[in-house]
């Protein structure tokens, strides 16, 4: 075994949080190197974020040149696919060029642990050594799989789902969180006849059910069907398609369709050949890594960030996590500081969320004002065609901070920033109310939403 060299950062997974750890890692003057097990820019660049974004805007494309009658399925869902895999290529080497220009070395492999400053690089001719005076661990999360529906064949995770070469004609989900409607929902927009199982009372589960119905009512629209409360038994493959049995309100039922995609939660990678226990890490009963606000492990040296740590599976999450790590190995006094981390669900129409909601705020009695108002009359949103949604904002009743913030509607995904920077900067109703914002745009409705808010104190404090 040959000892490759003897870096200050050595991190562990190539996705957005670790490339973005590597970066800034090289960045504060660390001798840094990132090892990736498969390619560089993981799940969110490869098979995540990026290509599930391209195939949705591709999606609403195709809607519309059906609409003119001008684009044929097979064609177009081939075009479909050719530019998906440009823009995955785009920012693949994006991630590369950066990580080269900024003098981290890039390992190709999948490293192992085995101890505390020394892990074992495993490639296909050989195994090499590589020591570390502090490391990073940013190996990202897998699909869930389920007895009932094990995947292989016809029984596809979200990775499969963005690869197919055709168009299926029916296809049914099983789970619809925000990757199940959102994939379901593409693949509905290219004329497929898609069916989402879910096992709780609503999809979209976690957002308030005034922010869901919008999106609900679309995929109605677009004739996809939603069944509640079902719970998946069993599966069987055929030659040609598979069969989902399934129970509701203690009946037995039965769907078949060309594919099934299964969409019920991720996995952290912290198990395989990881090598924690060599180290003595020990992880939570869901394989999580404990960490502080640093994102440092029980062992000092040791940090780790992303989906092995306790939180919301998000990439930015991820990416935030990985500068915070990187400047306090560097000895810098930077905390982690989750008061503000948007939740976003590129669905039709979309959907966002940060801070605190309505329901959590009477959960924890907390006294608020909420300001609303609707995309039905704004300009922007009449000329675009998409008048579906609001903007609700969650404000203290006495000082009038704002604390929290939904969105559903035309580019909520965007939107949702202003609120993001409002709360971090300790934003009051006024102060959004009072900033003037361009007409006609869409950034009007979170004005008028804060004008409604404010307007409501004044006429509880003259009441």
């Amino acid at each position: 075994m040959t000892h490759l060299e003897s870096v200050d950062t050595l991190v562990i997974g190539s996705g957005t949080g670790g490339y973005v750890a590597a970066l800034k890692s090289a960045q504060l003057g660390m001798k840094t190197a990132v090892v990736e097990r498969e390619q560089i820019g993981g799940v969110c660049t490869n098979v995540g974020c990026i290509p599930s974004k391209a195939l949705i805007a591709e999606a609403h494309r195709f809607k519309l040149r059906k609409e003119l009658s001008c684009a044929s399925d097979a064609s177009s869902f081939e075009e479909s696919q050719a530019f998906k895999q440009a823009v995955v290529n785009k920012q693949a080497g994006g991630v590369n060029y950066l990580l080269k220009t900024a003098g981290v070395t890039v390992i190709e492999g999948e490293a192992s642990l085995i101890d505390g400053h020394t892990a074992v690089i495993k490639q296909q001719d050989s195994d090499h050594e590589i020591s570390f005076k502090h490391v990073i661990l940013a190996t990202g999360s897998r699909p869930i799989e389920i007895d009932a529906v094990p995947f292989g064949g016809r029984i596809l995770s979200s990775t499969e789902a963005l690869g197919l070469t055709q168009i299926p004609e029916s296809l049914v989900v099983i789970g619809g969180g925000y990757i199940g409607v959102e994939l379901g929902q593409m693949y509905a927009k290219f004329r497929t006849k898609v069916t989402i199982l879910e096992g709780g009372g609503q999809v979209l589960p976690g957002f308030e059910a005034e922010l869901t119905r919008p999106v609900v009512r679309q995929l109605t629209a677009e004739g996809v069907t939603i069944i509640t409360e079902a719970k998946v038994n069993q599966s069987e493959q055929h030659a040609d398609g598979v069969t989902i049995y399934y129970s509701k309100n203690e009946e037995q039922q039965m769907i078949s369709a060309d594919y099934a995609l299964v969409t019920v939660g991720r996995r952290p990678n912290t198990d395989g050949n990881l090598g924690l226990e060599h180290i003595g890490l020990m992880t939570t009963n869901r394989g999580l890594i404990e960490t502080d606000d640093q994102c440092r492990t029980a062992i000092p040296n040791i940090f780790a960030i992303g989906d092995i740590i306790s939180g919301p599976a998000l990439a930015h999450k991820a990416s935030y996590e990985a500068k915070i790590a990187a400047e306090a190995i560097a000895g810098k006094q930077s905390a982690l500081d989750y008061k503000a981390i948007p939740l976003v669900v590129f669905s039709e129409p979309e959907i966002a969320s940060i801070g605190l909601s309505e329901t959590e705020c009477k959960a924890k009695e907390i006294p608020v004002t909420i300001g609303r108002s609707s995309f039905s009359i704004n300009g922007r949103a009449l000329a675009l065609k998409e008048v579906e949604g609001f903007v609700k904002i969650v404000a203290d009743q006495a000082s009038g901070i704002i604390v929290g913030a939904q969105i559903v509607g035309p580019e909520a995904s965007t939107l949702i920033s202003e609120f993001a920077l409002a709360i971090e900067m300790g934003a009051t109703l006024e102060d959004v109310a009072l900033t003037i914002h361009p007409h006609p745009t869409l950034g009007e409705v979170i004005m008028e939403a804060a004008e409604n808010a404010v307007n409501k104190i004044k006429k509880q404090q003259i009441g």
